[in-house]
């Protein structure tokens, strides 16, 4: 007699339950632990052996099981219970099949789920959800401003989410400080000197940890600071934390309504015992608020430094209807910004920001990307680059022919608006996705924006009674048509990259440089030297930023010699290139 451990069929092999208590009709799927299933196998031509005593493994809700030895990695085909008779016996047990049953399996999405039931989900269905640690305060349905915070040092002005969570906020600052090496360099070079002491800086930005660095580097070359968000989806909560921790007064959660938004941007600008005497913007809409409301306070604002698209458009508009009182700096136009923020910079985001919301591969789709800018260039390239078949639609022909000698069909929208998989939108315009163009597209097609502005797709229009919007995931809704019709939309029509994933901190440090220099410049700048118009940063300021970040890759620039300057006609250290120059 013999006994032969051997992989068996379970046709082979006849089951017994051991009396028990009936199991429940349905399992709960967190109620049963994995339990390796132990069988033993008897040779047929061997004598019969004596009985093995039943191996009881105990489950938490459910009968234990006793079953001869054989191979543990062996489990039962059609889930039923594993047995054996105390006595040895093996016979064939009823097969019944369990119905395990999702704790969510009841959950209705016919509705907007409230604010727990939505961040409880998002987190069910993927664990790439982009919200922050922030998310997880168990205050999440208060509003901040009904709240009273104070920071460590018994101040009041600021307004964030929870102020609690600035160490958290503070170990991302430090992180972020490591890859922005041209602003740290900028902060110790200058700190001694402290070239903004006396500046009254009034911010409205993304509110990051990259951010957060430009902030703190403005305070120690002694300016004071009070800051604002430019989007309600893109704060990181645990860093407006740490900034108010620090100081700073914040205003500024992820989040905001409408009416939160321009309430925080109004407790920046107005504030009893202090006016601001520099503006920077991104967006244009803190320049808009204090024309519109604080006409005044530029009389002492000696200028404003703004990074997009958008504000820069409106810049120029005031500039042109005669209206623009102060000196402006167009930073979004300097090199730096252009090449590295705009292109390089979305470039990386736009495939993250897509892959975290909607965890989509990328080869084989069908993409129209709108605008062949800076932004819509790096988008492209990256789409491209992933296997996806990528129109462009564009108005300027330069920009066109461009898209068309990298490699893409020019389009109009409405030519390919039926079969594509995605439309992006990156022109800075308005109305660029209408309603009609929104009826028109396949299930399932996903829709969003990588301007700066949510202007460019016709959002409004789809709140009517005959949509329905379900909230699936953090920044993600489903539109619904009468006839079951999906259509994806993400962050609302907002900024993808920063409002649904991150962008590269060492793109943001050339951006963040090259408006920190900028602030200088029109500060420090002899009167006269700027007049009421909007400028572009010197090509010497542009040289420098890229200079600052050139350590970093070990790179080590030629010099010219003496002769070579002479032949060339320009000085040795710069500026190396005419202002008409394109890179």
């Amino acid at each position: 007699m013999s006994v032969q451990i051997a992989p068996v069929k379970m046709a082979d092999m006849e089951l017994r339950d051991v009396k028990s208590e009936k199991p429940p009709e349905s399992l709960s799927l967190a109620a049963v632990p994995e339990v390796p299933a132990i069988l033993v196998a008897v040779s047929p031509t061997e004598p019969e052996i004596s009985p093995i005593p039943a191996l009881s493994l105990p489950m938490k809700g459910a009968p234990a099981s006793a079953m001869k030895r054989t191979d543990p990695t062996l489990r039962p085909k059609d889930g039923g219970d594993e047995a054996g008779s105390p006595e040895g016996a093996v016979s064939e047990a009823p097969r019944t099949v369990k119905k395990i049953q999702f704790a969510d399996q009841k959950r209705e999405f016919n509705k907007r789920p409230t604010k727990i039931g939505r961040r409880s989900l998002s987190r069910s269905i993927s664990q790439s959800s982009t919200d922050s640690y922030s998310s997880d305060s168990s205050d999440d349905e208060t509003s901040p401003r009904d709240k009273q915070q104070k920071n460590s040092k018994g101040s009041s002005d600021f307004c964030v989410k929870n102020i609690k969570q600035a160490e958290f906020g503070r170990r991302e600052i430090e992180i972020a400080e490591q890859e922005m090496p041209a602003l740290m360099a900028l902060r110790k070079r200058a700190q001694g000197e402290k070239p903004l002491a006396g500046a009254k800086i009034v911010g409205c930005t993304h509110i990051t940890a990259q951010t957060a660095v430009l902030i703190e580097t403005l305070g120690a070359l002694g300016a004071q600071c009070r800051w604002a968000a430019c989007n309600i989806y893109s704060t990181l909560n645990e860093v407006a934390a740490a900034l108010a921790e620090n100081g700073v007064a914040v205003f500024s959660w992820k989040g905001e309504s409408e009416d939160d938004f321009w309430w925080c941007i109004d407790r920046c600008v107005n504030v009893e015992g202090w006016q601001p005497n520099m503006i920077l913007d991104d967006g244009g809409d803190l320049t808009h608020w204090i024309y519109k409301k604080y006409p005044n306070m530029f009389k002492k604002i000696k200028g404003i430094v703004e990074e997009s698209v958008t504000g820069v458009h409106r810049l120029y508009q005031l500039s042109k209807a005669g209206k623009l009182c102060v000196p402006a700096m167009n930073v979004n136009d300097s090199v730096t910004k252009q090449k590295f923020d705009n292109l390089y910079c979305c470039r990386e985001s736009i495939l993250d920001g897509l892959k975290r919301t909607t965890d989509m591969m990328f080869g084989g789709k069908q993409v129209v990307v709108c605008g062949y800018g800076e932004v819509g260039k790096g988008c492209c390239a990256a789409l491209k680059a992933m296997g996806s078949i990528v129109y462009v639609t564009e108005i300027d022909p330069i920009c066109a022919l461009q898209a068309c000698m990298d490699g893409f069909r020019l389009v109009k929208l409405n030519e390919v608006i039926r079969q594509v998989d995605i439309v992006i939108t990156c022109t800075g315009n308005k109305n660029v996705v209408t309603r009609e163009h929104l009826d028109r597209m396949k299930n399932g097609c996903i829709v969003c924006n990588m301007g700066h502005s949510n202007t460019e797709i016709d959002v409004a229009s789809l709140r009517t009674p005959e949509l329905t919007w379900e909230r699936v995931r953090s920044q993600v809704d489903h539109v619904i048509w009468p006839d079951g019709k999906r259509m994806v939309l993400l962050a609302e029509g907002r900024l993808l990259n920063l409002s649904c994933s991150t962008v590269p901190t060492f793109v943001l440090s050339i951006t963040a440089t090259t408006q920190a220099l900028a602030l200088i410049e029109l500060y420090n700048a002899p009167e006269g030297r700027y007049k009421q118009d909007v400028y572009l940063l010197p090509k010497k300021m542009d040289e420098y930023v890229a200079s600052l970040h050139l350590p970093t890759f070990d790179a080590h620039l030629t010099e010219l010699s003496d002769e070579q300057a002479k032949y060339l006609g320009l000085n040795k250290n710069g500026p190396f290139k005419p202002n008409y120059y394109r890179y």
